[in-house]
């Protein structure tokens, strides 16, 4: 019989309860329930209003539940619905009456507002703690390849001369953004639905402060409605794992890249490819393909949770059942992606010699030209315009800036003179660039430290 069955005249149709059931889902909440259930009891004993040896019982039922199901002794329900109920029947099974008493001055819907909101603030730390070993491999690489010359891009054509550090750690920035957004949605979910009831409070003279503290909340939720309706945390943690799985998946489209023959920068460990069932000459970036995949994956749980919450009147309905999953898969997915990528970083062969070929086409040292131009004396717009010529007359001949003789220099501007050879150099371009946050090695080591010290803080 169900908990809630005493308005009912007869039993629930097999369609509506496989419907109506989210135990298959849901299970994996039992810590936070139990947590919250046992704090929820405590309060009732310490505020009178169920006797303390009932509620010192219903503790003490719930910790033997809790270490049953961790040794997997205990087998859910489906026609108890949810978590929630599980533990319910299994506690008054166990204890009798006081069992039925645990429920007094809650609903189910602040119980799953304050389990689920656990359950989010409980993930963060863990992706904020892969994060932060990412971000150590990545500083680490970086750390190796300072001087690594290779081109950098702009509409995926060659631009100016960067390091390959410098790549890494464009990519190490956007993951230290990842982290304090996901840091930001913490501090703002710490609050307590608990006590919200199932919409408007309760009559029981309850102490909402005791449960927020017993479960490290920084206080209780302050409007009931919201207490019970609030999904935003869920929203906004996917809104923050979509921003991450969008980094990973452009760092993942450069990985496939820089593998192809094409491009041959990069070649994976043979632990983090694939092969071909038909050509046996392939190495396929199966990791990179598959995280660049999952983020369509992750987005999918956003849009889904977003449009479920979209015209809900307040307070709770049944469509919130549906937050959970798209925020389990999501959290799932990323905690899946994130340490596989970074292993796949870590041992990935960086090929420089290559790089430092293919940095040597392109003419990514025009800009540096116009500069030296500059410096001279020369107005940046006309400079320009000279190396632009160079540039013309050099990709007819198949030549670059450095081929070209003294004199042929001297024939377009008398302001070159020999030392144009030194400062056309891509290691002089790059080392050159001194700008905060720029590719030289001093720069680099800069960004090197600074994100080592943010990942240092936040390591497990």
């Amino acid at each position: 019989m169900k908990l809630w069955s005493g308005r009912f005249g007869k039993e629930t149709d097999a369609l509506v309860n496989r419907l109506n059931a989210s135990i298959a889902f849901d299970a994996r909440l039992y810590e936070e329930d139990i947590a919250g259930s046992i704090a929820h009891a405590q309060m009732l004993g310490a505020c009178g209003i169920i006797a303390q040896k009932d509620a010192d019982a219903i503790v003490k039922g719930l910790e033997e539940i809790r270490t049953d199901i961790r040794a997997g002794k205990v087998e859910f329900s489906e026609e108890n619905e949810d978590i929630h109920m599980n533990i319910e029947t299994l506690l008054t099974a166990r204890i009798g009456e006081a069992g039925k008493r645990l429920h007094t001055a809650r609903s189910r819907n602040d119980q799953v507002a304050v389990d689920f909101r656990m359950y989010v603030r409980g993930e963060i730390p863990v992706i904020v703690g892969q994060l932060a070993e990412f971000l150590t491999v990545l500083c680490h690489r970086a750390e190796e390849y300072k001087t690594a010359v290779m081109p950098g891009y702009t509409h995926l054509q060659r631009a100016q001369p960067v390091s390959f550090a410098q790549y890494l750690m464009a990519y190490a920035a956007m993951l230290c953004r990842d982290v304090t957004r996901l840091e930001d949605c913490q501090k703002r979910l710490n609050v307590c639905p608990l006590g919200s009831g199932a919409l408007a409070g309760t009559t029981y003279p309850i102490d909402r402060f005791m449960t927020a503290r017993a479960l490290d909340f920084d206080g209780p939720m302050g409007n009931s409605l919201d207490g019970v309706s609030d999904r935003d945390y869920a929203l906004e943690l996917l809104s923050c794992l979509c921003v991450l799985m969008m980094h990973l998946s452009r760092l993942a489209e450069e990985v496939i890249l820089w593998c192809s023959w094409e491009f041959k920068f990069v070649e994976l460990d043979d632990a983090y490819a694939t092969g071909s069932s038909i050509m046996p000459q392939k190495k396929n970036p199966d990791v990179a393909e598959l995280v660049r995949g999952k983020t369509g994956r992750v987005y999918g749980d956003l849009m889904g949770l977003l449009t479920a919450m979209k015209g809900l009147p307040l307070a709770y309905n049944k469509d919130m059942q549906e937050d959970k999953e798209p925020v389990f898969d999501a959290v799932d997915t990323v905690e899946l992606c994130v340490p596989v990528f970074s292993a796949m970083v870590e041992t990935m062969k960086v090929l420089p010699d290559n790089m430092r070929r293919a940095a040597g086409r392109g003419f990514i040292n025009a800009t540096d030209c116009a500069d030296y131009l500059t410096r001279k004396g020369m107005p940046f717009r006309d400079a320009y315009t000279v190396v632009g010529k160079l540039v013309a007359g050099c990709a007819r001949q198949g030549r670059t800036l450095e081929e070209l003789t003294l004199p042929e220099l001297t024939s377009v501007s008398p302001l070159f003179e020999e030392d144009v050879y030194e400062a056309l150099k891509l290691e002089t371009c790059m080392e050159q660039r001194k700008s905060y946050g720029g590719p030289a090695t001093g720069e680099i080591a800069r960004q090197i430290a600074e994100t080592e010290r943010f990942a240092a803080a936040r390591r497990k």
